[in-house]
């Protein structure tokens, strides 16, 4: 019977901590809304077991979680529908308990900082959202840590900066990777030229896998940085290197977000998290490092290349579509 379970699992950093559990012969559950999409994923590993679910229905998240023992938690809203992660979050964490599940790993996000005060973030910098993202997503947290320090389950946080990597879509550097294989111009958020960093989402899934063994990851939060701090005119110019084609770009500051969001709920969003772009957030992990030891970290220039060589991969489906 599976022990680890990944409820939202059918994302790009579940689909890499399934591909890293698999790796080491783990058997996992996976746990989504749809059935079809789940098994469209991992329908091929023998390894997997599929299990759908409700979130809010309580016998829905119980069974779900039945007869596992650690809960890694990747469940997604729409971007305009922040308010439903503590609320989501307080009914797993309840589920959960009655199924008697042990340890809940959140992977988490930057967003519950607001504006860094330091050059490196460590994990005990002030949390002093700004957003109401960022404030959804510290409640999502508090609720979760709380739980831990009642002593009602074992839990801890992952903390990711932005991400990218082979057949991930929604990665500020995806238009890019798009164009340079494609041809157009690609849509970015800008500006491009501050200092920014990047986690290659295959790199995720095994930090992930060993947190799962590891007790005393528990009861604490944890961040893991990306491959060293770049910008996106720099990864631009790479993939422009690597391609041998000069990329169109068609950048978008906060005031442009604000006139598209006018017609486009999804870029309104985006409009108050800009500040990640003007005012960088730059993750110190060497906690995480002196707690796991050595921990790969894929290259940029690496990490463009099998981007690009996926998203070539997909040119010809996209052309017959």
């Amino acid at each position: 019977m599976s022990k680890v379970a990944l409820f939202g699992a059918a994302g790009a950093i579940g689909q890499s901590i399934a591909t890293a559990l698999s790796n080491k012969g783990r058997p996992y559950r996976v746990v989504g809304r749809t059935d079809a999409s789940l098994r469209n994923t991992f329908g091929t590993d023998p390894l997997a077991e599929i299990v759908t679910w409700n979130p809010d229905s309580p016998a829905s998240v119980i069974a779900a979680a039945e007869g596992i023992e650690t809960l890694i938690y990747l469940v997604g809203v729409n971007y305009w529908q922040f308010e439903l992660h503590p609320e989501l979050m307080r009914k797993t964490i309840d589920g959960a308990v009655a199924a008697g599940v042990k340890n809940i790993i959140l992977i988490g996000t930057v967003y519950p900082y607001g504006m860094a005060n330091t050059s490196r973030v460590r994990e005990d910098h002030p949390r002093e959202p700004h957003t109401f993202k960022g404030r959804m997503r510290k409640a999502q947290e508090d609720l979760l840590m709380q739980a831990h320090k009642d002593g009602r389950i074992n839990a801890t946080v992952l903390r990711l900066p932005d991400f990218y990597g082979p057949g991930v879509t929604a990665s500020l550097l995806h238009g890019a990777a798009h164009a340079a294989v494609n041809g157009g111009t690609a849509d970015m958020i800008g500006p491009l030229d501050r200092p920014h960093e990047f986690v290659f989402v295959p790199d995720v899934g095994p930090v992930v896998a060993r947190l799962v063994d590891t007790p005393a990851a528990f009861g604490r939060i944890w961040h893991f940085a990306g491959a060293g701090v770049t910008t996106q005119r720099e990864i631009v110019s790479e993939m422009e290197r690597q391609t041998g084609r000069q990329l169109k770009l068609r950048v978008a500051g906060k005031t442009m977000l604000r006139l598209i969001g006018l017609f486009k709920p999804l870029i309104r969003e985006m409009v108050e998290m800009n500040y990640l772009m003007t005012n960088p957030l730059i993750m110190d992990d060497s906690a995480l490092q002196k707690l796991l030891g050595p921990i790969h970290k894929t290259s940029y220039v690496e990490g463009i290349r099998q981007t690009l060589v996926a998203e070539s991969s997909t040119r010809p489906l996209a052309a017959a579509a």
